[in-house]
């Protein structure tokens, strides 16, 4: 598997929320509206989820395995990164 493009939007905001991601993967398939979230230990990714009946959050798409999620968030991560770098 091979993330083939990576798409930030930076949020200004004052909240944990930094950032949305959406990546492609393998020219062929798009996950969208995964959180980048700012927490106490760096930053990380939620992947999009959906509220069920019983009020709970639950992932709409997900990595199976910890090597696909490093995959996925390190791509995002790098790219967000950047995003900030050229800022300055």
């Amino acid at each position: 598997m091979k993330i083939t493009d990576t798409e930030i939007i930076k949020l200004d905001t004052t909240s944990k929320l930094v950032g949305i991601a959406s990546i492609v993967i393998d020219d062929s398939f798009i996950v969208k509206g995964i959180k980048i979230i700012q927490g106490i230990n760096g930053l990380f990714i939620a992947m999009p989820s959906k509220k069920n009946s019983d009020g709970e959050f639950m992932d709409i798409a997900h990595p199976i395995n910890s090597s696909t999620r490093e995959i996925i968030q390190k791509a995002i991560l790098d790219k967000y990164k950047q995003i900030l770098k050229e800022e300055k």
